[in-house]
């Protein structure tokens, strides 16, 4: 792997300032990222030495899986633990740092979120204090604050009271472009992505075991939903595949520990064919509401949740590409 500068920086969190998330950090004793003796350790998976997944539910948020339907996962070190994504809520963020306390004392140096959807980074609020610096992309931030008020409304009705605690807390290390972390003889490589499955994804790759941790920018099983930009995350997956030193990857929704890189080959063929269909439509003259109709009903089949988001990715794609 070739060596990267740190290109990043503490910068000011957007409007949600974190006086009032580690306020309410504080009132729930979490400062300091202790876990409590009543959070029940996520069942994690050992993928590779030192790495552990939990492996989210193909489900939306609820009181009974506590916004886990993410893929979340911790790395060891020789000095200190990084996360990657701290979870859908408050609650999971503390389960997950009681699942990093059964296999080891070490410090949580880094909370790494790999994009800015509330099932990766609601449970922040778990890690926040003066030990822990949470990282993301530079446009993460501006991410949160604009779905601030919709996530933990969302996550309110979905969850009820065991959304408690859930606050918005924006990342103090921002990634523009590269930055490289070190947990003590265990170098994490991390790159921001130009606007894909949304304007503010994150990798991070093990270089010890070439273990990828991708976020959304891979689906697995349950359907992609697009955020960014279509044509963005084709070019994205198209980087990818150039990417040297990956020998698995972790996605952020499917089993993890997938080959590399064929985990990338059903998502592309569905964005295609979004693409396709969509470009076809246009050119045909056909309304939105009649392409949500037709567009890539072929897959629907093959992918998990496909009812839940097909429709608004052919949206989203039909107002990227009618003014190409």
């Amino acid at each position: 792997m070739p060596s990267f500068a740190r290109v990043g920086e503490p910068e000011r969190p957007g409007a949600l300032s974190r006086r009032g998330a580690l306020g309410a950090a504080l009132a729930l004793g979490l400062l300091g990222g202790a876990a409590s003796a009543a959070d029940d350790p996520l069942p994690v998976t050992e993928i590779a030495p030192g790495i552990f997944v939990f492996q989210g539910a193909h489900e939306e948020a609820t009181a009974a899986n506590l916004g886990g339907i993410a893929n979340l996962g911790f790395i060891i070190g020789g000095a200190a633990v990084a996360v990657i994504d701290t979870g859908g809520s408050a609650a999971e963020g503390r389960r997950l740092l009681a699942a990093v306390r059964r296999q080891t004392a070490l410090p949580v140096r880094w909370a790494i979120d790999t994009h800015f959807h509330p099932d990766h980074a609601l449970g922040n609020a778990a890690f926040a204090g003066p030990d822990t610096t949470i990282v993301g992309h530079a446009n993460l931030p501006r991410g949160l604050d604009a779905r601030a008020g919709t996530y933990l409304d969302g996550l309110n009705q979905a969850l009820g009271n065991a959304a408690a605690g859930t606050t918005i807390v924006e990342p103090m290390l921002l990634v523009r472009d590269r930055l490289s972390l070190d947990l003590g003889g265990r170098a994490l490589e991390l790159k921001a992505w130009p606007p894909a499955h949304t304007d503010a994804d994150l990798t991070v790759l093990d270089s010890a075991t070439g273990t990828f941790f991708a976020g959304d920018l891979v689906f697995l099983q349950r359907v992609p939903a697009i955020d960014g930009s279509l044509r963005g995350w084709l070019d994205a997956i198209a980087g990818l595949r150039r990417e040297a030193g990956i020998a698995r990857v972790v996605p952020g929704h499917g089993p993890p520990s997938a080959p590399w890189p064929g985990a990338l080959d059903d998502e592309e063929r569905y964005l295609r064919l979004i693409l396709d269909e969509t470009r076809a439509a246009l050119a045909a003259g056909r309304s939105l509401d009649q392409a949500v109709a037709t567009v890539a009903r072929s897959e629907r089949g093959r992918w998990l949740l496909f009812d839940d988001y097909n429709d608004r990715n052919v949206a989203t794609a039909y107002t990227e590409l009618e003014w190409e």
